[in-house]
């Protein structure tokens, strides 16, 4: 008998699959096990295996296709079966259905009438295989900025190649296209946002009458114009105003996004103290080699010079007002958003401890004696961490609204400053986890996140978050928490103090700590409890070694 096969949920976020490729034709024998097609997620392209055997009758998309989770996918059974009842039942909600071609759909609308009486809004552009959407790169993710565009309209695209740059709330990351074709469109210009789902460009052969796809999207309202965003350019100088030419030119930007840059370049720029923005490449594709470095001359610098010719230079008045406004990047607006979220939504409480942290200093020089990974500070805390969240599950927790989620593994969010803000990437099951091997990943997230190379798996599912800000010379400070989770641990600097130690005053090396706490999960005396057993571990660091 035959059985039809819906588009599984293949992530937890994911509403829609695109089949990157089918392994079976129609007509084909399949067996249980075998490769059937691959499907691209939001978060992967993952491979699916037929469950059942039998001859594979129906394919309810092509490649490069769209088909919502539970749509129909494909249809198994015995070479001749009817499979017309399948077809009928899953007809609503099929892939297969013809897409409505663009072409058809303008002439429907009348001369005399408006947009907003086109047939457009009975498109589904979603469902369109020419159309590429804004996809949702994060969890958090509501728009996009494009930072760059790697192919211009007219362009030939083959699949897996970049697209463009898309900034994020957590990094810049590289789109690549799934299918081939010519960019026919672009919904935005570099610089400009795209909300989650708009449209971002259409791919199809070239000659494809693109109208009636652009008319659904302005009715529907899922993208502004993109005209009205365009910065207008700055104004030729004045004839009459000759003392004009004298004032400084402000830097260009010629770099935006992703700076391509050779490693020779880049080491010469940052001793030189050259900011790459402002450089122009002479490489391919606009890359900057060393000559470029070595040619490049400063806006300030040539305006001196221009300057020099001039008799007197005009000087700024003493005390006045000046100030640059600058664009709230992806990333910021997220911190705002969610951080605000959590401090005035979760009742957070503050617990600080001095712990004697001179074991630690001891036992972290010998350990670093002969061992190939540098284990520092902020690794201990993290080992000691895990190991008191082992034994007081109820820090290792989150409110979830209508019940409270109590982790059963530990994964602990280390927050990393970048130039953009914050990102949190996790060190996934902690608790399992040699001081070497907390070593390693820490050093690998925190260059990732420096190079905005970070994924987003790299930062979600924390259960428990540590900001250290003791390397930057802070002895004490409180951090808001990160949610989902309910308590996050701001770790100070270590510090020599004076301390009593058998009843004599002697030099000590501290640390302070301090735990915020989501009241509607965790209780004064619970955290309390949480603090004095990583005390203990920080103190005794042997322990952390059995």
């Amino acid at each position: 008998m035959a059985e039809a096969i819906l588009m599984p949920r293949l992530s937890d976020t994911m509403t829609e699959g695109v089949i990157a490729a089918w392994h079976k034709k129609v007509g084909d024998t399949v067996k249980k096990g075998e490769l059937l097609a691959e499907i691209e997620t939001d978060k992967a392209t993952m491979e699916l295996d037929s469950y059942q055997n039998g001859v594979l009758l129906h394919t309810g998309a092509p490649v490069g296709g769209k088909l919502q989770v539970n749509d129909l996918l494909a249809i198994l059974g015995q070479p001749g079966e009817d499979i017309s009842g399948l077809l009928a039942q899953h007809a609503p909600n099929s892939g297969a259905q013809p897409v409505v071609k663009p072409a058809k759909a303008a002439p429907a609308t009348p001369p005399n009438q408006p947009a907003a009486n086109a047939p457009a809004p009975t498109m589904d552009i979603s469902k369109m295989e020419e159309v590429v959407l804004m996809p949702r790169l994060s969890d958090t993710m509501t728009e996009g900025v494009i930072a760059a565009w790697h192919k211009n309209v007219g362009d030939t695209v083959k699949k897996g190649e970049v697209l463009a740059d898309i900034e994020t709330d957590k990094a810049t990351m590289e789109l690549e296209s799934y299918k081939d074709g010519t960019l026919l469109y672009q919904g935005a210009k570099a610089g400009e946002k795209i909300q989650v789902n708009d449209l971002l460009c259409i791919i199809g052969k070239e000659g494809l009458d693109i109208n009636g796809i652009i008319a659904a999207v302005k009715h529907t309202n899922q993208q502004g114009t993109p005209a009205a965003t365009v910065p207008t350019p700055a104004a030729p100088a004045s004839p009459s105003a000759p003392a004009t030419p004298a004032a400084a030119p402000a830097p260009v930007i010629v770099n935006e996004g992703r700076i391509f840059v050779s490693p020779l370049a880049k080491k010469l720029a940052e001793e030189k103290g050259i900011d790459l923005r402002y450089v122009k490449g002479s490489g391919d594709n606009g890359r900057i080699i060393k000559a470029d470095i070595d040619n490049y001359v400063p806006a300030t610098a040539a305006a001196s010079a221009t300057a020099a010719v001039a008799p007197t230079v005009q000087a700024l008045p003493a005390g006045q007002v000046r100030y640059e406004d600058v664009p709230v990047s992806q990333m910021r607006k997220t911190i705002a958003r969610r951080l605000s979220e959590s401090l005035f939504t979760a009742p957070h409480f503050y617990l600080t401890m001095a712990i004697d942290m001179d074991a630690a200093v001891a036992a972290r020089t010998k350990l670093n004696e002969n061992a190939k990974v540098k284990i520092s500070f902020n690794d201990l805390v993290l080992k000691a961490t895990a190991m008191a969240l082992k034994q007081h599950p109820k820090v290792n927790s989150s409110w979830m609204g209508d019940f409270i989620r109590y982790n059963q593994h530990i994964n602990i969010g280390v927050a990393v400053a970048v130039d953009e803000g914050l990102l949190v990437p996790v060190v996934r099951f902690a608790d399992s986890l040699s001081l070497s091997q907390i070593a390693v990943q820490v050093k690998e997230y925190a260059q990732k996140a420096k190079d905005k190379k970070l994924q987003p798996a790299d930062w979600e599912g924390s259960t428990f978050t540590i900001s250290n800000l003791g390397m930057f010379g802070i002895d004490q400070f409180t951090a808001i928490i990160n949610p989902p989770d309910a308590c996050i641990l701001a770790v100070g600097g270590i510090s020599q103090e004076p301390v009593v130690k058998n009843g004599q005053i002697v030099p000590g090396n501290v640390m302070k700590v301090t735990l915020s706490c989501d009241h509607r999960v965790v209780d004064g005396a619970t955290g309390a409890a949480f603090l004095q057993t990583l005390k203990s571990l920080l103190e005794e660091p042997l322990r952390m070694l059995i």
